[in-house]
């Protein structure tokens, strides 16, 4: 860059450089102040599943075509392994040690006595809704309804059969 003439103007990268930092440094001040005084306070998790529920309809699976039962449980094994995995086990038992650290009581899918077992519209409303106890409300947090479906199938006719030896 040539040396420019004028009074404040950067005459090489260094000033910009430098104009820049100062910049960056005043911005940073600046928020740090802003922020200083703020109370955070998270959403309260059972507001979050309760407006989870209200956005929740069975009708929203009732247009989901699979051209088979395989690309189903392929799409239901990358969910799982993308979102459930971490929390719930790669064979459902749950007991994770993320779930630990996290102070998290998460069931185990594939125990015989599992509520859920026996109804996908049950498991879809869950993984939708999650609860209060820590699951994500994947419905609104980014899992399209076609993922939510995939997922439930999959834990419900691969995931469950394989470990219980069905």
């Amino acid at each position: 860059m040539r040396a420019m003439t004028g009074a404040g103007t950067p005459r090489n990268h260094f000033d910009l450089i430098r104009a820049g930092a100062r910049w960056g440094n005043i911005t940073v001040l600046a928020f740090v102040a802003a922020c200083g005084e703020h109370d955070f306070e998270p959403p309260d998790p059972q507001l979050r599943v309760d407006a989870a529920h209200v956005r929740y309809t069975p009708a929203l699976f009732d247009t989901i075509g699979w051209p088979d039962d395989d690309i189903r449980a392929h799409s239901g094994n990358e969910v799982y392994a993308t979102r459930c995995r971490v929390c719930h086990g790669p064979l459902g038992e749950g007991g994770t040690q993320y779930a630990r650290v996290q102070n998290l009581e998460v069931p185990s899918l594939v125990d015989e006595g599992w509520p859920l077992a026996t109804n996908i519209d049950s498991v879809r409303h869950r993984v939708y809704v999650g609860h209060a106890g820590g699951m994500p409300t994947w419905g609104v947090a980014g899992i399209t309804p076609r993922e939510v479906d995939a997922a439930a199938f999959y834990v419900l006719e691969l995931l469950r059969p394989e470990v219980l030896g069905r």
